[in-house]
């Protein structure tokens, strides 16, 4: 974990932090199996990252991606220059996706929604409230 944040994580966390966002939860540097998000509200299962440059179609990223989706989790992608630039839309965007408003990716949007096939989280859950 980063005990220093970039300045983009920093500042969307000061809209993030306390419930500000319309009352949603948010944690920030959170443990996912061997990955750590940059932040995530649990009770929705939505990660929302902050990427720079060095993230422009990383394998790894791809890989670590896949792995929170089966694990139930949607992943929301911005770029750095978005949140300095544009926060109010970056805002509108986390608020619209869990409100369920967009649940699919558009153009330009960089969501992948989770892994609701029988190997992902979806499948257990069905089972669980069988028994």
């Amino acid at each position: 974990m980063r005990a220093k944040p970039t300045d983009a994580e920093h500042f969307l966390w000061c809209e993030l932090r306390n419930r500000l966002l319309n009352g949603h939860r948010f944690s920030r540097q959170v443990r996912i199996g061997r990955y750590i998000a940059d932040f995530a509200c649990r009770s929705h299962k939505l990660i929302v990252e902050i990427d720079g440059s060095q993230h422009v179609e990383d394998a790894h990223d791809e890989r670590r991606t896949r792995f929170l989706n089966g694990q139930g989790y949607s992943v929301l992608r911005f770029w750095n220059d978005e949140v300095m630039f544009e926060r109010a839309a970056v805002l509108d965007t986390i608020v619209a996706v869990l409100e369920g408003r967009i649940h699919s990716p558009s153009p330009g949007l960089r969501l992948r929604a989770a892994d609701l096939s029988p190997a992902g989280r979806g499948a257990r859950r069905a089972l669980r409230s069988r028994s």
